[in-house]
């Protein structure tokens, strides 16, 4: 098992579904390199459902915080943070249940926590060093969430549309704005470049320093 001594520098990322989450975690690690940092995506945590039917599975409220694996997300976060590295789920939308594969995720400098509820969960913001919150138009947000759906998980416009309506939009408002609170900085119109580039030019920053020690 690999291991590493220093202490990492761990990043929550969160905000609403297509708020830019990702394009975030792009930015950073094309600003320290690849394997400077470890990602944990949290739409990977979503919880087992073999035992349960595929009708039921499709159910499932994806935008709850019960639908995730805390205990297993929290347990391979602090496993990082120790310098261990993780054996991360895979979550497969299409047949919505989790995958019988893994990921295997390094420990290193940086970690990147990505995902709607990153900053949700006080363990989890416990280990953070920096915690960001996209913060995008609704509109803009859905429209990204469309085309993602359809394009990689094989949804019909009609189900997304409906998904949206039934659970995206008021779980968002009870669940994943309130979280903004916990944010130690707020981009107030998604993964804008200046935003980005003041995030990315610090933790760039905080690397070249380790690597100077």
């Amino acid at each position: 098992m690999k291991k590493t001594n220093n202490k990492p520098f761990v990043i929550g990322v969160a905000g609403g579904s297509g708020s830019g989450k990702s394009t975030v975690t792009r930015e950073v690690l094309a600003s320290i390199g690849p394997e400077m940092a470890a990602v944990v995506m949290q739409d990977d945590y979503y919880c087992d459902q073999s035992h349960l039917s595929p009708e039921d599975r499709r159910k499932t409220n994806y935008d709850h915080p019960k639908a995730f694996d805390w205990p297993l997300m929290v347990q391979q976060v602090q496993a990082l943070c120790r310098g261990e590295a993780i054996e991360m789920p895979v979550y497969d939308f299409a047949a919505d249940n989790r995958s019988s594969k893994t990921n295997t995720v390094q420990p290193a400098p940086v970690i990147v926590i990505e995902g709607l509820f990153a900053l949700f969960d006080a363990d989890l913001r416990k280990m953070m060093s920096l915690k960001i919150f996209v913060d995008t138009a609704a509109d803009v947000r859905f429209i990204r969430r469309l085309q993602r759906d359809i394009a990689e998980r094989g949804r019909s416009t009609e189900s997304v549309i409906q998904q949206y309506l039934d659970t995206v939009r008021p779980m968002h408002k009870q669940f994943i704005e309130p979280t903004k609170r916990n944010a130690d900085v707020i981009f107030p119109h998604g993964a804008n470049a200046p935003a980005v580039d003041i995030i990315t030019t610090k933790v760039a920053s905080l690397i070249r320093d380790l690597n100077g020690a």
